[in-house]
């Protein structure tokens, strides 16, 4: 079975490794696509610790990992990627999110920001 997250790979060759190496990506959609993958697996603890202590959203972390246990999650479809390479500091990606919620198919179309610390990207927020 392919990843979660859209990969060919399996989940344990591909977003599983960075869920236990506590989201040491290389690239900023290598965590994005493994925070995907922690929506679908309701992971807070991950989704908590990849997102940039700036904008954490420590308080929401229940209703996060409550909303995401009540949804279906149907498919992540990567639209766009700048920068967030191996030797980029900041990067965004732009993707859409299928979700079953409430009889009803839905999505979340995001451009995403991330940021690379102490060579560790992490999620910054929405893109400006």
């Amino acid at each position: 079975m392919n990843c979660y997250c859209g990969n060919s790979k399996s989940y344990t060759d591909c977003c599983e490794v960075f869920h236990l190496n506590k989201g040491k990506t290389e690239t900023a959609e290598q965590l994005m696509r493994s925070r995907y993958s922690a929506f679908v697996l309701a992971d807070g603890d991950y989704l908590m610790a990849t997102h940039h202590s700036s904008t954490r959203p420590i308080k929401e972390k229940k209703a996060i990992v409550k909303w995401a246990k009540s949804v279906q999650w149907i498919r992540l479809e990567v639209l766009e990627t700048s920068n967030g390479s191996i030797n980029d500091v900041e990067g965004i990606v732009t993707f859409n999110a299928y979700f079953f919620e409430k009889g009803k198919v839905d999505v979340i179309s995001e451009k995403s920001a991330f940021v690379k610390e102490n060579n560790q990207w992490f999620y910054l927020g929405l893109s400006k």
